[in-house]
């Protein structure tokens, strides 16, 4: 057997042994995420029988929060409720299924500029029906980001500007289709990227815990991170990985996972190969996680920063994303790509 093959055989005995501990957990340290009123005022932080805070089960990611301020709400970190209120009741008249899918930050965008009618993300092939997508939480932040204050990703440094400038367009925008490595990484189903911050698009994941290793499983491309907490050194600087190398360790009641070693063709967020990433997990009540995580790349942003989303207990189950079945969007870009060619030497 090749080290390969070795090497996947040992990585799916570890997940096997982490997915069957659930089993192991004392009922008493589970309510359901429907639980009433009195008993979320009761609420006391459940446990696995290792001690650890207990992480596990389906979250999701459908904040409606932008990641950065938008301008107009600069110098307001948060909105009255009534501001939340009108802006709940715009998105619930704009997005009512009838029209095209909106992604992202732009439910919010959309709701704060009081449109009356919203159009796909790319304006020519269409898009998803907006019923496809999960309904958008609304919350009074009026930006992820919480450091800086301004709530505004930091400024580029000079290499990061000069990188910006000379990067092809991403997706429909980018006109190279030589070949499928001109495509990105998601139009490709190799991965996401972790972590992703982007909401309102299969954005959950599910948690798995055991003494030794926590496992976050993302709906989209089913990227599993297996994250060992039992102190060992990340591995070498010439080992690079999609989603970058894990380790994890427990900061009181708050999981800390720290990444790095992320490959200079992922350029998660516009970051270089230099980039790691700290991650907080901390559960605040029976069915929200705190979920901070700061991004660092002084080859980038002039400084760190750092976004909050609060993960909600979800009751639904993960299936599997088969994006590479039928992908047959990769194939029209690059079979269009070649029809365009052969009309430009007609």
């Amino acid at each position: 057997m090749s080290p390969k093959g070795a090497s996947w055989i040992a990585a799916v005995t570890v997940l096997i042994s982490i997915i069957q501990v659930p089993a192991r957990l004392s009922a008493q340290t589970r309510t359901p995420a429907n639980a009433s009123s009195a008993q979320r005022g009761s609420w006391v932080l459940p446990r696995t029988v290792d001690g650890q805070p207990d992480l596990q089960g389906v979250w999701s990611n459908n904040v409606a929060t932008p990641l950065q301020r938008p301008q107009s709400l600069a110098g307001r970190s948060v909105l009255d409720a009534d501001e939340v209120a009108a802006l709940k009741a715009a998105a619930e008249e704009l997005f009512n299924g009838d029209g095209d899918a909106a992604f992202g930050d732009s439910v919010f965008e959309a709701a704060l500029a009081k449109t009356k009618s919203f159009t796909s993300i790319d304006g020519r092939t269409g898009d998803y029906n907006h019923f496809w997508l999960p309904v958008r939480e609304f919350e009074n932040r009026t930006s992820l980001i919480t450091d800086p204050l301004d709530g505004r990703i930091p400024a580029l440094t000079a290499e990061g500007q000069r990188r910006a400038a000379t990067r092809p367009p991403m997706g429909l925008d980018n006109p190279r289709a030589d070949t499928w490595e001109d495509r990105s990484l998601t139009e490709r189903c190799i991965t996401f990227g972790a972590p992703r911050l982007g909401a309102g698009y299969n954005s959950y994941y599910q948690i798995i815990q055991s003494r030794d290793y926590v496992v976050v499983v993302m709906e989209t491309i089913h990227d599993a991170r297996i994250i060992p907490l039992d102190g060992r050194p990340h591995v070498g600087a010439s080992i690079r990985q999609w989603l970058g190398d894990s380790r994890g360790h427990w900061d009181g009641d708050t999981l800390v996972v720290d990444t790095r070693n992320y490959p200079a063709t992922n350029s998660l967020m516009g970051a270089t190969d230099n980039l790691g990433v700290t991650e907080r997990f901390t559960r605040v009540a029976i069915d929200t996680i705190k979920y901070e995580v700061t991004f660092d790349d002084p080859s980038t942003w002039v400084r760190p920063w750092t976004a909050m989303i609060p993960l909600k207990r979800a009751d639904e189950q993960l299936y599997e994303f088969a994006c590479h079945e039928g992908n047959t969007g990769l194939e029209g870009i690059l079979s269009g790509a070649r029809e365009q060619e052969r009309a430009e030497h007609r």
